[in-house]
């Protein structure tokens, strides 16, 4: 029987994936062969912990300039699997461009793209919520993944495949808590998006898919909801319990992988039946 989840060979690019669903994604890739690039903003510790998990040893780890001055992790490489991180501010599409270059010359180009990065930033009613915020949270969220698939399609179009899968979320269909209306907008618009990507692409080759997590145990909730908000999550969720980051990772894997190839514009939520189509 063919083992869908063998990504021996594949370059998977993980954007935020220094901590929660997208190192668990970074990670669960790392383990199924794949080389993997782990992108961070300002959690170094946090992707080099992933690089090290993926390459299946602790290893200290210097620091090396990549091809254009800018610093970048070391690769790690064992018989386990490859790992290499690389700092970007995803939401300028210069800092994307380099990202993506940095990734093809250190591991090859990329065969999957998983849009992780994204933020809440933080909880404003609609009469706090200013322009720079609103712009904020769309380009963490929104303008980050369209500018990382228009980055990565050039090479997936050259080979007649690839796969993107974005991270929405289900505040992009219920509209959110209390306070996070920007944040459940461009999580909508991310929806929308995978769509129009999709419909332009699958006949070239290149499947675009969504995922939409729930409450899941992650440094978000952490840091954006309180422990009463959150057990009251739970109590609005029939499975009786919250998500984990590796529950949702599968689900990534799974649209990345030949199981899923007639899968295309999708978003499969992953809720723990919070809300069901």
């Amino acid at each position: 029987m063919q083992n869908f989840f063998d990504f021996t060979g594949k370059v998977v690019l993980v954007t935020g994936a220094s901590s929660g669903i997208g190192r668990a994604t970074a990670e669960f890739f790392g383990a199924c062969g794949a080389k993997v690039a782990v992108t961070y903003l300002k959690n170094q510790a946090g992707a080099d912990a992933a690089v090290a998990a993926i390459a299946g040893a602790n290893v200290g780890r210097g620091m090396a300039s990549g091809a254009d001055g800018n610093t970048v992790s070391d690769s790690i490489e064992t018989m386990g699997g490859r790992a290499f991180a690389v700092q970007a501010d995803v939401t300028k599409n210069s800092e994307i461009e380099r990202m993506v270059k940095e990734v093809e010359n250190n591991l090859g180009a990329i065969d999957v793209l998983v849009n992780n990065a994204g933020s809440l930033v933080e909880r404003l009613r609609t009469a706090e919520l200013t322009e720079e915020r609103w712009d904020e949270v769309f380009a963490l969220n929104v303008k980050s993944a369209f500018f990382a698939a228009q980055a990565v399609i050039p090479k997936m179009l050259e080979k007649g495949a690839g796969v993107i899968v974005n991270v929405t979320s289900i505040a992009g269909r219920n509209g959110g808590a209390l306070g996070s209306i920007h944040y459940a907008a461009a999580k909508g618009a991310m929806t929308t998006m995978t769509k129009g990507l999709a419909k332009e692409f699958a006949a070239q080759g290149i499947r675009v898919n969504g995922v939409s997590p729930g409450v899941i145990d992650t440094p978000f909730h952490e840091t954006f909801s309180t422990p009463e908000a959150m057990a009251n999550f739970k109590n609005m969720i029939p499975m009786g319990r919250v998500g984990t980051s590796e529950e949702v990772a599968r689900v990534i894997a799974f649209l990345a992988s030949d199981a899923a190839a007639y899968l295309c514009g999708e978003t499969i939520e992953i809720n723990g039946g919070m809300l069901m189509d």
